[in-house]
Order: structure tokens, then sequence, then C-alpha cells
């Protein structure tokens, strides 16, 4: 019974690492597209969510060594799979900054177009 463990252990192992290189191709190919980027990353939430909210919670520990069991890997494997998100301030502190001379003409631009 341990070697059929260790067998569906090592396909699942294998699976996970071919959904990561999949995951690493995409970013490759949307490196400099923010808006690309971010719907990977929403996609990702997304799965992210339907497997947590899903089987996951389908398949939870229903007595008190199976939960013993999970919490003990949670612990020796890295903790509780979360995906954050990022702040808002962290993202507006990655943008670069402008003189208000800049800001005046974009504005005075958009106004134009409107017009």
């Amino acid at each position: 019974m341990n070697a059929h463990k260790n067998i569906e252990s090592e396909k699942l192992s294998g699976n996970v690492q071919a959904i990561a290189t999949v995951v690493y191709d995409a970013v490759q190919d949307c490196q400099g597209d923010t808006v690309a980027l971010l719907a990977l990353l929403r996609q990702l939430e997304q799965l992210h969510r339907e497997i947590r909210d899903g089987i996951f919670q389908e398949s939870l520990p229903v007595n008190r060594r199976q939960l013993y069991s999970l919490l003990k890997d949670i612990e020796s494997e890295g903790g509780w799979p979360y995906i954050e998100r990022m702040r808002l301030q962290a993202f507006l502190a990655n943008l670069p900054q402008e003189t208000p001379e800049e800001n005046n003409h974009e504005v005075l631009e958009s106004d134009r177009s409107f017009g």
C-alpha cells in the first residue's frame, strides 16, 4: 500500500511540476504586457478559489486523527496556501513619479479630446 502512495505522490508531483512549467511559460509570453499578466493572475486566483471552495473542502478531515495529520503536513510543508493581492500603496509606489508640469499637460490634452 505504501508503494501505491509513493507512485500517486510522484504522479501528483509530476502533474504539479507540469502546471508550474505551463504557468512560467505563460508568464514569459506575457512579459511586458501588464494587462495579460493581470489576466493570468486573475485566472490563477480563480482556480485557487474553485479548488479551495470545492473539492478541497469536500476532502477535509472527518476525525481528529485525519485533522492532526493534515495540520502536521501544513506545518511541515510550508503553511496554508494563500494568494496575496498586491496592496494599492505598493502598486502606487512602483509608479514613476511625475512632475506637476507633466500632470497639467496630460490633463489639458485629455480635456481637449473631450471637447
